[in-house]
């Protein structure tokens, strides 16, 4: 690595929108263009920008120290190289697990496509180049068992939080919602209607969807909406988010987390550490799919783009095989 070009792991990130001094000129103009078309073109939000600008970067800089300095000079043998260094850690940064160098490897490919088709380059140098593969993990999920002891736990307590609290992981688990979809929440987003509960979820890309809401999610809702939530509005100075915190504005990711911790610690369940809201919306599609749900329906209460993503839920686990072939196999007893 040229003298130039070298970055120790501990080096700060150059401010959004500033080149960084290891990344060629023309490369960096190109990233800011790409990143650009992903906010205005794609609608993509800052998470996930941000996401993509910490990928892209780190690529930006493997090439100019390998002598790329220019979109045009990039070949298949660079990009290879690439994902051979985020495996390894050559560049001097942390070594990437199979799931997060595949990520950043679908950001080079997307940046190459968009090279290509803003005639930039004459061919995709990064078309032929695969992601890491990476074992298919079964989402963690927990049991129906489990889910009603946390959700019971969760409104344990007096005063308005234990009703906001309850409100929370119930919603989670009716609707399959990212932590982030249900904080996002306005009061309007709402239908309370009896037999026809629905909520109006915002999710990624700027995409909406409804989702049906069950009759004790929507029940444990309504509880908070009128016992809780207008004390805890009192303390702010107006917001339309459904879910409130005790200062009145609009609850975080974080102090969601809380709430789930909390209540999981309440219910005496095991592996309280590794649960989060993410595991409530595991469960919540195991469980429909347990329960004979198509996974096509699925896909669309989960808000998935590709289908591909839910299937994954449908992985036989070992038990499954073992009650299955116990069950059926005439001398399996």
């Amino acid at each position: 690595m040229s003298p130039t070009a070298a970055r120790t792991p501990t080096a700060d990130a150059p401010a959004e929108g500033q080149a960084s001094p290891a990344v060629a000129p023309g490369l960096a103009a190109a990233l800011e263009q790409y990143l650009a078309h992903l906010a205005v073109e794609r609608g993509l939000s800052t998470n996930t920008l941000a996401a993509y600008r910490r990928d892209l970067q780190r690529y930006a800089e493997h090439l100019t120290a390998t002598g790329r300095t220019d979109p045009g000079e990039v070949a298949e043998a660079d990009v290879t190289g690439y994902v051979r260094v985020l495996r390894s850690g050559e560049d001097g940064r942390a070594a990437l697990s199979a799931s997060s160098a595949a990520r950043a490897v679908v950001a080079v490919r997307g940046w190459h496509r968009f090279w290509l088709l803003e005639g930039v380059v004459g061919a995709d140098a990064a078309r032929d180049v695969r992601p890491p593969a990476q074992p298919r993990r079964l989402p963690k999920a927990i049991p129906v068992e489990d889910v009603e002891r946390l959700l019971d736990a969760a409104g344990r307590g007096d005063g308005p939080a234990a009703l906001r609290d309850r409100a929370l992981l119930e919603l989670l688990y009716a609707t399959g919602a990212r932590i982030s979809e249900a904080v996002g929440l306005d009061v309007d987003d709402l239908d309370t209607t009896p037999g026809r509960a629905a909520v109006r979820l915002h999710g990624k890309g700027g995409k909406t969807r409804v989702v049906p809401v069950g009759s004790f999610a929507a029940e444990a809702v309504e509880a908070y909406l009128v016992r809780a939530r207008p004390a805890l509005a009192g303390a702010g100075r107006g917001t339309p988010a459904l879910l409130l915190n005790l200062r009145g504005g609009r609850l975080s990711r974080q102090s969601a987390w809380a709430a789930l911790r909390q209540a999981a610690e309440r219910a005496g369940l095991a592996g309280t550490a590794h649960l989060s809201p993410h595991t409530l919306r595991h469960s919540f599609a195991t469980h429909l799919l347990a329960g004979g749900a198509d996974v096509r329906v699925v896909q669309e209460l989960l808000g998935h783009a590709s289908v591909t993503t839910t299937q994954v839920y449908t992985l036989v686990t070992p038990d499954t095989l073992r009650e299955v072939y116990a069950g059926a196999h005439p001398r399996a007893l």
